[in-house]
């Protein structure tokens, strides 16, 4: 066995002894005088290429541009081919398969409660903390951001919204109604985050979730690219869907304005010199756009789809205008930026990223045999500094043929055999601590929170229902049609207790008077759909293209009786007594409060 694959071996299975290592050879430099506030802003669904920066011509992002030229950028940095791996390695300095993350919906996107998270190392630290955006791992308590550390949580757990103006939210855990468009309203939150805790020191996440679909924009930002030329163009044109790229590209205009604002926050309230800000995106584009003539988009393991930006400003510490060519990933922002702040990372799991603070700060590679591993749905591809292997084996020159044109296995053999060992270990150490079925139920009446959600997207549909879309996140259930028909969930009760339980439906007049019954294990209450709630689908007016996920629509909370719930798993059911009408309803979600 060669040097490079008993090396990576160790570093495989005891990845916590890289951190040390690193922590050791950084012990000359200065740990900061004073705590550094950290804001660490993260796309969805925005590609490398989707920056003036980076020399697309197409659009003008002056303010995340002007914080790339101000700091340091990453030339190779990666991520996740999706959302909620990218989420889970950034939170944890883990690969995501270790942390159960597995999927983007039904259950498959949750991170596993006994890691620990970025905000959780912060606040042990005496940090405030705050999130506010997409979260994507996790929406009942213990997996909600508000058991992971963050004090303050505004946005939505699912994975994709329905609505981008005005739409159902939560903060902390209770439903609310947000105001305007959601990137503003998200960036409303986070500089008021800013004004409250300038004071004391703070760890503020901003994972915001556009560009991804639906395209919806202002029309501001919407009026500059309806009818604009598109110069730079995806490297098979006939790929590219220009008005989705011209959606897609107003919307990454208007994150550059909240950039802007987030930015000029720091400077009214005297934080700027004292604050370290990171922009990176969260896998790659969502469509077939310009991306550098990179092969892949958003859910592919080639280069296209899991390159990001990465730029890390901290003003008098780190070097203005440094470009780093080593490669880099999601997993090192933790370690990296803990100890930038001086915070040492005692009782984690033992990490796989590692600090990049010698490379940041002074150019010294803690690790150049490196290799970064990407994975989605069956498919691994292995990154060192200079080849791609990709899930079929082929082997690339990344520096001579950064479009992976040219498979140079055959050439290079034993450079592909390296690779192809070491991606197999990887395979049967990460890979293999994913259970091959998900059998968590989802958490009901944690102790830890007042309110638990039960959405739809959770939900197993049995009978004539179907959901409003294949894809779960944002989806209702209809169709329901006969008293055969039901809705179940497999939860936990976590600690016995007495529930105030809304449920969220839709009913035409017609169709009013289905009685249903709610149940769980010995309990049970039972409603009736007195009153009509028909509102029309919302979405197609602010869409500027046609969407592939469900609309949404205005749905009515209906109060329950009061349910006892005892400690213990089962089978949460909603299953209708009577349906006088053609349907019982269309349901979108139930909320628990504990009343005791």
């Amino acid at each position: 066995m060669s040097y490079l694959i008993k090396r990576l071996y160790f570093l495989i299975l005891m990845p916590g002894f890289i951190v040390g290592l690193v922590a050791s050879k950084t012990s000359q430099h200065r740990e900061p005088e004073v705590q550094p506030n950290v804001v660490v802003i993260l796309t969805d669904d925005q590609g490398w290429g989707d920056l003036s920066f980076h020399g697309n011509t197409n659009l003008n992002t002056p303010n995340i541009d002007m914080l790339a030229g101000n700091g340091t950028s990453f030339e190779r940095f990666y991520v996740c081919p999706v959302c909620s791996p990218t989420r889970a390695e950034l939170l944890t300095g883990r690969y995501h398969p270790r942390m159960g993350v597995y999927s983007t919906s039904e259950g498959g996107e949750r991170m596993d409660p006994d890691e620990t998270t970025i905000a959780d190392v912060f606040k042990a630290s005496g940090y405030a903390t705050a999130a506010f955006g997409k979260w994507h791992n996790g929406m009942q308590y213990p997996y909600h951001p508000n058991a992971r550390g963050f004090d303050e949580y505004y946005g939505f757990c699912s994975g994709h919204w329905g609505h981008y103006f005005s739409p159902m939210l939560e903060h902390n855990g209770k439903l609310v109604t947000g105001n305007g468009f959601i990137i503003d309203d998200l960036t409303d939150h986070a500089i008021d985050f800013i004004d409250k805790s300038r004071d004391n020191p703070f760890f503020l996440y901003i994972p915001y979730n556009t560009p991804h679909g639906p395209m919806q924009v202002p029309d501001i930002y919407w009026d500059r690219f309806k009818d604009a030329p598109l110069l730079m163009r995806h490297r098979d044109p006939e790929k590219e869907d220009v008005m989705f790229t011209r959606a897609a590209l107003a919307m990454c205009e208007n994150i550059d304005y909240n950039v802007g604002r987030i930015l000029d926050k720091l400077v009214e309230t005297g934080l700027e010199d004292n604050t370290i800000v990171v922009f990176l995106c969260d896998n790659g584009p969502n469509s077939s756009r310009w991306n550098n003539g990179m092969k892949g988009r958003k859910g592919s393991t080639d280069e296209g789809g899991v390159r990001s930006p990465l730029f890390i400003r901290w003003k008098g510490v780190i070097e203005e205008g440094k470009e780093i060519q080593e490669i880099a990933a999601a997993i090192d922002l933790l370690p990296t930026l803990a100890e930038l702040a001086g915070i040492a990372l005692e009782g984690t799991r033992p990490l796989d990223g590692i600090s990049l603070k010698p490379l940041i700060l002074v150019g010294d590679s803690p690790d150049p045999d490196r290799i970064i591993f990407s994975h989605w749905a069956g498919r691994v591809s292995a990154r060192s500094q200079q080849y791609r292997l990709d899930h079929e084996g082929q082997l690339f020159n990344m520096v001579d043929d950064p479009g992976q044109y040219n498979n140079i296995a055959e050439k290079q053999p034993e450079i592909a055999q390296r690779l192809l060992e070491a991606r197999d270990i990887w395979e049967q150490s990460v890979l293999a601590e994913l259970p091959e079925k998900d059998e968590r139920p989802f958490p009901l009446g944690h102790p830890g929170s007042r309110y638990t959600q039960i959405p739809a997207r959770d939900g197993v549909a049995h009978g004539n229902i179907v959901r409003s879309n294949r894809w779960p996140n944002c989806s209702y259930f209809t169709n329901w049609t006969s008293t055969d028909d039901r809705i179940t969930w497999d939860v936990e009760v976590t600690e016995s207790g007495d529930f105030e339980v809304t449920l969220y439906y839709t009913c035409p007049q017609e169709d009013i008077g289905s009685a249903f019954e709610l149940s769980f294990n010995e309990s049970s209450v039972r409603g009736e759909i007195s009153e009509a709630h028909d509102p029309p689908l919302v979405g197609m007016e602010e869409d500027r293209v046609e969407r592939h996920n469900s609309y949404v629509k205005d749905f009515k909370p209906i109060k329950l009786p009061v349910m006892h719930l005892e400690k213990g798993a089962g089978e949460l059911t909603l299953q209708a007594l009577n349906v006088p009408g053609s349907q019982v309803m269309d349901f979108r979600l139930l909320m628990f409060e504990r009343i005791d």
